[in-house]
């Protein structure tokens, strides 16, 4: 009966403990995203961002479960190089509320209003993964705001692609997307005792892949996962992203006039290089970049991602040339 009830107090005692744990770390993040970022009063509404750098300005956009932090790594990167990285929280993620029309195209109209705030005329337009869309709608909407199109493994599919061609075959995708994604307290304890899981379902990166990483890319993986904690600040977020997929249009890829960088990996389970492929093909003079490996994560090619970006915006703005070069692949 003591062995029963001394079991029983010590759970209790390391429930307690965990939980406080969580709300200290939930508390904490909380307000480091308050700290680290501005919400811009805008003609379309509240829109929060960040800001580093000074030169020309690049409208870094966030992929699914983000918010501005999930750029913050590319400002470190494109501000030295000579950059001012606004990095945006799309609609639903944050302190970004959502409208009651969050299509792609308000989803551009928003971008456009923020430069608008911020005395910003024309900007390269940066987005990741379910940040294309409205990446390459502002570009088609305000064609002459937007001086260069960066997409980084694309959320922006081919025609006829379905949902089942992105879903990353993982057995444990059902689970995070019914549970897990709905749920602080399970995102934060999966984060810290099974990231796996959340590797090969949330950033769509093989296993083996992340295993034979350094530990920095590691380190970087991890980050991103957790960097969605709190989710409860970004469901709507992924709500919106959720229902805003749409066909690549080649008749408008074919007007779009900015020069053009699309990155992908051959690996990634959300199966993005196929987006980047097509837009890349369409798309007047555009280059695209393959890597045979990497995830939707680019695992092991982080510092050469960061560096083709930051090549080829530079090639733009001081150049005024094209960006135009060669398609590479990559192992």
């Amino acid at each position: 009966m003591n062995y029963v009830v001394g079991c029983v107090v010590t759970l209790l005692a390391l429930s307690g403990w965990v939980y406080a744990r969580y709300e200290s770390d939930r508390a904490e993040v909380t307000a480091r995203l308050v700290r680290d970022s501005h919400v811009a009063t805008t003609a379309c509404g509240p829109i929060e961002y960040s800001e580093v750098g000074s030169g020309p300005a690049v409208l870094a956009i966030h992929g699914a479960g983000g918010g501005y932090p999930q750029m913050a790594d590319f400002g470190d990167t494109l501000a030295p190089a000579g950059f001012r990285v606004v990095a945006v929280s799309r609609f639903g993620y944050l302190r970004t509320p959502s409208p009651i029309h969050a299509g792609v195209k308000e989803q551009a109209s928003a971008h456009a209003c923020l430069l608008d705030s911020l005395g910003i005329t024309t900007a390269a337009v940066f987005g990741v993964s379910a940040g294309a869309p409205s990446s390459i709608q502002f570009c088609l909407d305000f064609p002459a705001r937007c001086s260069a199109l960066v997409l980084l493994v694309p959320a922006a599919f081919p025609p006829g692609t379905t949902t089942k061609d992105t879903t990353p075959p993982s057995p444990y995708m059902s689970f995070v997307l019914d549970h897990v994604l709905g749920s602080d307290f399970l995102i934060w304890t999966l984060t810290r005792v099974a990231p796996r899981m959340l590797i090969e379902t949330v950033l769509a990166t093989p296993t083996e892949v992340y295993r034979n990483a350094d530990s920095s890319e590691q380190a970087r993986a991890l980050r991103i996962i957790q960097d969605i904690f709190p989710v409860s600040r970004r469901i709507e977020g992924l709500r919106i992203d959720a229902r805003m997929a749409a066909p690549l249009i080649p008749e408008e890829l074919r007007t779009i006039s900015a020069p053009t960088l699309a990155m992908s990996c051959a690996d990634d389970l959300y199966r993005t290089l196929a987006g980047a492929s097509y837009a890349a093909m369409h798309i007047p003079g555009a280059r695209l970049v393959t890597f045979q490996s990497g995830g939707h994560g680019w695992l092991g090619h982080n510092a050469e991602v960061n560096r083709e970006i930051a090549q080829f915006l530079q090639a733009v703005t001081s150049s005024n040339v094209t960006g135009k070069g060669r398609n590479r692949t990559k192992d």
